[in-house]
């Protein structure tokens, strides 16, 4: 498979998407470097081939950030992973802009409430960044955990959820 890349520029730096040939995203994240994006995508997703062309999805991220908070919502998304992880990041999908949950409640709305670390995981290991929007997990002091992109990126996406 050959999969499509591009890099738009956002108020949190530049944005690279990669999506495959379905214009589903594979990765994003806030990085020019390709090689970064790439292997974040699961080794069975993982394409052959890389072309620069525009993607579908960079009209729901400037949109995003042109105010529109739940533009990314409609966004496909392809991952790859076990049962959990594809069960948390649909999960993922659901949490309202705005409305964060900890890492605890999380692990909890999975149904496994005692697997917080789980939750990390599944939040850690989700490629595309933005789409499946893991900056919605917080810790459950209110802090805001890891973010794969940096602390910065995730506060300013918090921030911009919760005007």
């Amino acid at each position: 498979m050959t999969a499509i890349i591009e890099t738009i520029d956002t108020p949190d730096g530049p944005f690279t998407i990669v999506a495959d040939d379905r214009q589903r995203v594979l990765a994003s994240g806030w990085t020019t470097d390709a090689a970064t994006a790439l292997a974040r995508i699961h080794p069975r997703l993982r394409p052959a081939d890389v072309r620069e062309a525009e993607t579908d999805a960079a009209a729901a991220a400037r949109a995003y950030y042109a105010g529109d908070v739940t533009a990314i919502d409609g966004v496909e998304v392809s991952q790859g992973g076990t049962e959990m992880q594809l069960r948390g990041w649909a999960a993922l999908r659901a949490i309202e802009p705005g409305r964060p949950l900890s890492y605890a409640e999380f692990a909890a709305s999975l149904g496994r409430p005692s697997a917080v670390r789980a939750a990390a995981s599944i939040c850690a290991r989700n490629a595309p960044a933005l789409f499946v929007p893991c900056h919605r997990v917080l810790r459950s002091d209110g802090a805001l955990g890891g973010f794969a992109w940096g602390l910065p990126v995730k506060h300013a996406l918090l921030a911009r959820e919760s005007a």
